[in-house]
């Protein structure tokens, strides 16, 4: 049962992560976990507030002697990402997460964890309620609806914090300081289409179906090679469409914006003469996929079923231009960082593929270290849609975090971190968005550090965190909040 994780190590960070995996909190619906981290507050007895949008922000005051301190901000989102496997009933909107203890690891049974970034509120919230800690002057701040569209820190107004030193904990590999990240941009296309009702005599339906990749978070596991369902579907549907005669009724692949999209789904019809051939085709495909992606996914399915025909088709001519804008989109790792080597620098995630009432619509996102480089991406990647005649608009933009090497808290923190662990943290940029960026616009004076625990495929079912590296962790902050 998920409530064992109570009794792991420290204390009182995992109770805090267990009752946050007992409230339903997807991104958009944030009243129950901001109401439950608002009472939190208030019944520490600590100055607690709530600005419009509804981040919560909570105040705690410095331990004796140390008033002098700087003043430090942890911050952590409250959202989390809502993937399941498609075996598992599970409704985000209200049922809490089963976690369990399986070897060093958390995880969760079928779905995604939460831990991102569950943790780093865990973490924050320790920090305020534990009496022993010393500290400086203290303030947490939990933010709302990170993961879609960075909401809570958009919102954010000058003057709401009072600390000196932003301490992030949302990153996702203990000892390792994170002091920039990617920004983003939101790409939305779509085409308009009048249904085609005409279907052959002698036409079949079929439901092509392709699931078991792992997917992942679309910019931490980016330049792991794994396999984008909505580019291997339509990868298929090329050779179907040109030398099956398949038309194309309805498609549906990935569901958020920032996963790399695990599943996707077709609806074709074809001559009913060349159902036979069709099945070896998709036969064929799977082995395929299996053989190129042998080293990195180990679960494709890649099916076909017999299904009722459906009343419409999309459009030969819309159909084809889709076809070809997806075979043709940009996807997955483009430039790579100088400065830091093996860390990406632009990515592109074509994560929804969706076909409903007259309308198709794709979802990308395009990160990159460089304002620059994400706005070639984005140009590149709208061209080639504009040419299949689809509208295409921006949206989400949030410029991505710039190193400062030379930061006084940077240079505290290495000097705790080795005398902790002895041996020197990592100083690194990551390709996933952090709302430091976006904070920094704010609070531009603003010292920044990001920090968090071995957290492994977030935006996937398979997230899981590893309980050593969060003592570890929090034996870190803790020493770093007292020589702060």
């Amino acid at each position: 049962m998920s409530a064992e994780i109570k009794n792991l190590s420290p204390q009182l960070v995992w109770e805090y992560f267990y009752e946050l995996t007992q409230i339903p909190r997807p991104t958009g619906h944030m009243e129950a976990v901001t109401r439950f981290m608002v009472n939190f507050g208030k019944e520490l007895g600590l100055e607690t507030l709530q600005d419009e949008i509804g981040n919560v922000l909570i105040r705690k005051p410095a331990t004796l002697g140390y008033e002098n301190h700087k003043a430090v901000t942890m911050q952590a989102h409250l959202d989390m990402v809502s993937q399941k496997n498609s075996s598992v009933k599970h409704d985000f909107f209200k049922d809490p997460i089963d976690a369990y203890i399986d070897g060093d690891w958390v995880k969760a049974r079928e779905t995604t964890l939460g831990a991102d970034d569950g943790m780093g509120a865990a973490l924050a919230m320790a920090a305020l309620a534990d009496k022993n800690l010393k500290h400086g002057p203290l303030e947490a701040l939990f933010t709302i609806d990170e993961e879609v569209g960075m909401d809570g820190a958009f919102g954010l107004k000058p003057g709401f914090l009072k600390g000196n030193i932003l301490l992030n904990c949302d990153s996702e590999e203990e000892g390792e300081l994170f002091v920039g990240c990617a920004g983003g941009t939101d790409l939305n296309i779509s085409i308009q289409f009048k249904e085609d009702t005409y279907i052959c005599e002698g036409d079949v339906a079929v439901k092509v179906t392709l699931k078991g990749l792992k997917g992942g978070h679309s910019g931490v596991d980016i330049h792991l090679g794994r396999a984008n369902a909505n580019k291997l579907m339509f990868r298929f549907l090329k050779e179907a469409v040109r030398d099956y005669g398949a038309r194309l009724s309805f498609i549906d692949g990935g569901s958020l914006r920032n996963a790399i999209p695990r599943e996707a789904e077709a609806i074709i019809t074809i001559p009913g003469d060349n159902a036979e051939s069709l099945w070896e085709l998709i036969s064929d495909y799977q082995e395929t996929y299996k053989n190129e992606y042998k080293d990195i996914e180990d679960n494709i399915s890649f099916s076909g079923e017999m299904t009722g025909l459906p009343k419409t088709l999309i459009p030969e001519e819309i159909q084809d231009d889709l076809i070809n804008a997806i075979e043709g989109c940009q996807n997955g790792v483009l430039s790579m960082l100088t400065d830091f080597p093996g860390t990406v620098e632009s990515s592109s995630n074509l994560a929804i593929v969706h076909s409903s009432n007259e309308l198709i619509e794709v979802k990308i996102l395009v990160r990159s270290s460089s304002d620059s480089r994400k706005e070639a991406v984005c140009s590149s990647l709208e061209s080639i849609f504009a040419m299949a005649g689809a509208k295409v608009e921006y949206g989400g933009a949030y410029s991505g975090w710039q190193p400062n090497i030379d930061s006084p808290v940077l240079k505290v923190m290495k000097e705790t971190y080795k005398e902790l662990f002895k041996k020197e943290p990592s100083v690194k940029v990551m390709h996933a968005g952090l709302e430091c960026g976006i904070i920094q616009g704010a609070y531009p004076k603003m010292d920044m550090v990001s920090v968090g625990p071995d957290l492994e495929h977030p935006h996937s079912p398979d997230e899981r965190v590893k309980i050593s590296s969060v003592q570890k962790l929090w034996d870190f902050i803790t020493a770093t909040l007292q020589r702060i």
